[in-house]
């Protein structure tokens, strides 16, 4: 029998928040439904973070329920408020290219399942179409005479600003009208009848529902992902304060794998159910191996490859692995791409070098693996020193033409798991 997809919603952990849910559970069981979310375009690409909601479209989608997913190019000009101060408002070509650039990069995530098992294709909206033609005289009468200025104050990042110094424009305030409106907006254009979305937007999106309640008397539904933190409280795609993004020409497809590889062992059993898509008794499965051998982890590496395999696709997904593979002496540093030794020694950390090349000793404190000669050498003399796989005992050695690899690297390493790389910037000499 197929799991109710509220309770398959809830089993992986991915809802935090719901209106009626009984109603919801009964009007999703009537028959297919179509539902939305928003992403804002206040970057050129979405985060890991994002993810989250593509899992739950993903999983109604399944289930046999219409997609929608709406890149905001109306509400990108704005920018929801945050607590800590104003957004800096981007200009209209660049949000209408990161729209652009956005949608085409997580069309795959609902397109292809779509294609290959006859899933509801995809509809994608953007906002702009219905907002930029709303005059000031239509957004004061027909929207915002729906709304209680008592209850945007409310908003947590609204009370937060009017008691800064900062405080708040009437720009951003208006957010949450804007929003509401892509509801109704969808309602009326598409059927649509729940939205989903982050917990951090709860107050917009149920705005959403009462407006369409108030405006079309209808009631419609919601539901709100959990906010995803690591075990320390930081943000989700953090990276020593690097984002790590969804389009590869910011994040590549080796550095996306290596951060889920990375995960903390509590983050990556508690983050499995919400981002796998595999069977509960495989989860369950991984997460006991994760807990009975940390040092196999066993979870990270299922995240990393089906997060990978959904981001960047199977041919990317294997050249992360390999790249992986060979940065450490698993395999063959000349059977990786160059493109891909480039993308994964820049992640790992690069040095660029003009000029003769220096001594393998000065090779390991140029590239930052030592804090000095005198510790290269006793790394040297201790085995712990590799060139392109190959443990050093000269020190003193000078790297050889050949030992170049396409590109113009060099790929050091020392012990097991530091690896850090040298490019040339012209010819060498020795």
């Amino acid at each position: 029998m197929t799991p109710d997809v509220i309770d398959e919603l809830h089993r992986r952990g991915l809802i935090a928040l719901s209106t009626d849910e009984e109603a919801l559970r009964a009007h999703l069981a009537e028959g297919p439904v179509t539902y939305y979310c928003g992403f804002d375009p206040t970057a050129p690409s979405l985060h890991v973070g994002h993810l989250i909601q593509f899992m739950v479209l993903r999983e109604l989608q399944r289930a046999g329920h219409q997609p929608i997913v709406l890149v905001g190019g109306a509400t990108g000009l704005i920018g929801d408020p945050r607590e800590s101060a104003e957004r800096q408002l981007n200009d209209r070509d660049t949000v209408a290219g990161w729209v652009d650039r956005i949608r085409r990069r997580v069309a795959p995530f609902l397109d292809l399942p779509a294609a290959e098992r006859g899933l509801p294709a995809p509809i994608y909206v953007d906002n702009l179409d219905w907002t930029q033609p709303l005059s000031a005289i239509d957004f004061l009468r027909d929207l915002g005479k729906h709304f209680r200025v008592n209850r945007m104050l409310a908003k947590e990042a609204v009370s937060v600003r009017l008691n800064s110094d900062a405080g708040i424009s009437y720009t951003e305030f208006s957010y949450q009208i804007l929003q509401a409106n892509d509801y109704r907006e969808l309602f009326t254009r598409h059927s649509c009848t729940l939205q989903s979305g982050g917990s951090d937007q709860w107050g917009n999106i149920t705005a959403g529902v009462d407006l369409v309640r108030r405006t079309n008397g209808t009631s419609v539904h919601a539901l709100a992902t959990p906010l995803i933190t690591t075990a320390d409280g930081k943000k989700i795609g953090k990276t020593e304060g690097v984002s790590v993004w969804l389009d590869p020409e910011l994040t590549s497809s080796y550095a996306f794998f290596q951060y889920w590889l990375n995960l903390d062992d509590i983050d990556a059993r508690t983050w499995l159910p919400l981002f796998s898509e595999r069977p509960a008794e495989e989860v369950a499965a991984l997460i006991a191996e994760s807990e009975e051998r940390p040092a196999s982890r066993a979870a990270q590496r299922a995240l990393a490859e089906e997060l990978t395999l959904l981001v960047h696709g199977p041919e990317e997904l294997a050249q992360a692995e390999a790249a992986g593979r060979a940065l450490f002496g698993r395999a063959e540093l000349a059977d990786l791409g160059a493109g891909t030794l480039d993308a994964a020694l820049r992640e790992a950390g690069a040095q660029e070098l003009t000029g003769p090349t220096p001594s393998v000793a000065q090779l390991l404190q140029l590239s930052g693996l030592v804090s000095s000669l005198s510790e290269a050498r006793r790394t040297v003399k201790e085995g712990g020193a590799y060139l392109n796989n190959e443990r050093v005992t000269d020190a003193e050695a000078v790297p050889a033409e050949s030992d170049w690899l396409p590109g113009g690297w060099l790929v050091l390493r020392r012990g097991r798991r530091t690896v850090a790389g040298v490019h040339r910037l012209g010819p060498t000499a020795g």
